[in-house]
């Protein structure tokens, strides 16, 4: 894949870099860490430059943050207590309550989640599906996913074009950067979920 990515990236300059970052957005699989550091990469040896780079990249970033953003919208909170309302809610131990909660919750807290969140791996991504489910108002959703996303997109840039050819050496750093990350997420969900039983669990008693 990555030799893919790097041979679209030569031949077609930002707009390579613009589709596979928003490619990226909505198939997190695809590492956004390669795509950028290489991108830095190409700003010394071609007409490419670093500004441009930041700009197509994180463009890309928002086209595919706003498609997500529309598949949460289409599943809104009426649509989730349906689900909710079904054997689905029974067999997951959910009640309609708990969507009013989740949704509370992104209200007061979804401006910086979803800013945060654009530094996260994979979550970077998904993030942009509750703040649809939760119909976080468009401004505000592409206010932080621009600065977030502005952010990461230029560390990473920048990086690649400050060390060269040796772009390949720091992808190791943030690759296990990206692990020890998802690895903490793993971790935390599985606690979250733990937790919620248990709460459940004992309230049915």
């Amino acid at each position: 894949m990555q030799e893919m990515i790097l041979s679209i990236m030569e031949s077609f300059g930002y707009f390579g870099v613009f589709a596979l970052i928003a490619i990226e957005n909505i198939f997190p699989p695809i590492p956004s860490e390669v795509i950028l550091l290489f991108g830095g990469f190409m700003t010394t040896y071609t007409k490419l430059n670093v500004i441009l780079m930041i700009v197509f990249s994180t463009l890309g970033s928002l086209v595919g943050a706003i498609a997500l953003y529309y598949v949460g919208k289409f599943f809104n909170k009426e649509r989730l207590k349906k689900i909710v309302s079904s054997k689905v809610g029974k067999v997951l131990c959910l009640k309609e309550k708990d969507i009013d909660t989740a949704d509370q919750w992104f209200d007061k807290k979804g401006n910086i989640t979803v800013f945060f969140c654009r530094f996260i791996p994979i979550v970077r991504s998904l993030i942009s599906i509750p703040a649809g489910m939760s119909e976080m108002p468009m401004l505000k959703f592409l206010i932080y996913t621009i600065c977030g996303s502005t952010i990461w997109n230029s560390v990473l840039i920048t990086v690649g074009n400050r060390v060269g050819h040796n772009w390949e050496s720091i992808l190791t750093i943030f690759d296990n950067y990206s692990h020890i990350v998802l690895l903490i997420l793993i971790v935390l969900f599985v606690v979250f979920v733990s937790w919620f039983y248990i709460f459940r669990f004992r309230n049915k008693k």
